[in-house]
């Protein structure tokens, strides 16, 4: 089962948690079953649209789903899924 590494301004709707086992057979499934088990994430990570907002970035065993196969990239068993939100500032 994939596991998601969860950042933490999005650990407030996984009880805490920083790593969850979700699943999914694609990067879209997963999606949906973290909403299931995390009632509005799917909202932080999606639009309205159910795309990927921009300023989230997913990787796949450290690897950007946008050079993948984005949402319908294929999750193996023992796969690592981490999001990053975007981080802009400056000085």
């Amino acid at each position: 089962m994939p596991s998601v590494r969860i950042p933490t301004p999005l650990r407030k709707l996984s009880g805490d948690r920083e790593e969850l086992n979700i699943s999914a057979a694609n990067v879209s499934e997963l999606i949906e079953g973290l909403e299931k088990e995390c009632p509005g994430i799917k909202d932080r990570i999606c639009d309205e649209e159910g795309n990927i907002r921009r300023f989230i970035n997913l990787y796949v065993n450290n690897e950007d789903i946008r050079f993948l196969n984005g949402k319908d990239t294929e999750l193996g068993e023992n796969d690592n899924v981490s999001i990053i939100p975007a981080i802009a500032g400056g000085y």
